[in-house]
């Protein structure tokens, strides 16, 4: 009992990310809350690049209903999704077009880009580019997911809402966002804390929510094959007692 009465007290083997003595959060910056981000095309990434001929008519006439004297001909890209690496150079390499630099481009940068250079295989060129390995992590109470960011700017809020919202056993007061050497706490408890603290969540974050702790009966579930054990020996002790006698 002793043993488990000192478990109890000290029953946080499994809690992540602990500040140490003297740590400061980092604030969060205005222009994290609700504010609209271009996102930047880095290393690493994987793009998605969607090309259309018409300024876009495949995509509104798919079944090639639309039909002028100007455009007699029907677009039959194929539909098939195909990803693109950024190597560490910054470089991509397009189809029809070769590589490209595209690191520190915005998306719409790079869109403007590339419509200049298809127009000189298609006609009046419609381009959409999109990332397609973005994610954040999120961990403890509501369990370990990986989270797919299909949005430029997705916030903590809908982060949470996506990993199935905050369980019985989630801290809302103490949620951290690691963000390569920043951590920031935030409390959702209170509408005020949301206020402050609804931050836009960016691609690689890592999501922690402390789960709440119940030493006494988590011990128990620890000590409980030792108590049983224990009581079979006992049982089994003045089993061979009794026939003794």
């Amino acid at each position: 009992m002793i043993g488990l009465i000192v478990s109890c007290a000290t029953y946080k083997q499994n809690i992540m990310f602990k500040p140490g003595d003297g740590f400061q959060p980092d604030p969060i910056q205005k222009e994290a809350l609700g504010v609209e981000k271009n996102y930047v095309i880095q290393k690493s990434d994987l793009l998605q690049l969607d090309v259309y001929s018409n300024r876009g008519e495949r995509i509104i006439d798919p079944n090639a209903e639309i039909v002028t004297p100007q455009n007699n001909q029907v677009n039959s890209q194929k539909e098939d999704e195909f990803t693109y690496l950024v190597d560490p150079s910054g470089i991509v390499k397009f189809p029809m077009l070769g590589e490209l630099m595209v690191d520190g481009m915005s998306l719409r940068q790079a869109e403007e880009i590339l419509q200049e250079q298809y127009s000189k295989y298609y006609k009046d060129p419609f381009v959409r580019l999109s990332y397609a390995n973005k994610r954040v992590i999120v961990l403890g109470a509501v369990g370990g997911q990986v989270i797919p960011l299909v949005n430029q700017n997705v916030s903590l809020s809908e982060v949470l809402a996506l990993a199935k919202g905050l369980t019985t056993d989630s801290k809302a007061h103490n949620i951290r966002v690691l963000r390569k050497d920043q951590v920031f706490i935030i409390d959702l408890s209170t509408i005020e804390g949301f206020k402050a603290g609804n931050m836009r969540i960016e691609p690689n974050d890592i999501v922690y929510v402390e789960p709440v702790r119940r030493p006494f009966i988590e011990g128990l579930r620890d000590y409980s094959l030792i108590f049983g054990a224990v009581a079979s020996l006992t049982s089994l002790v003045a089993i061979v007692v009794t026939l003794t006698q």
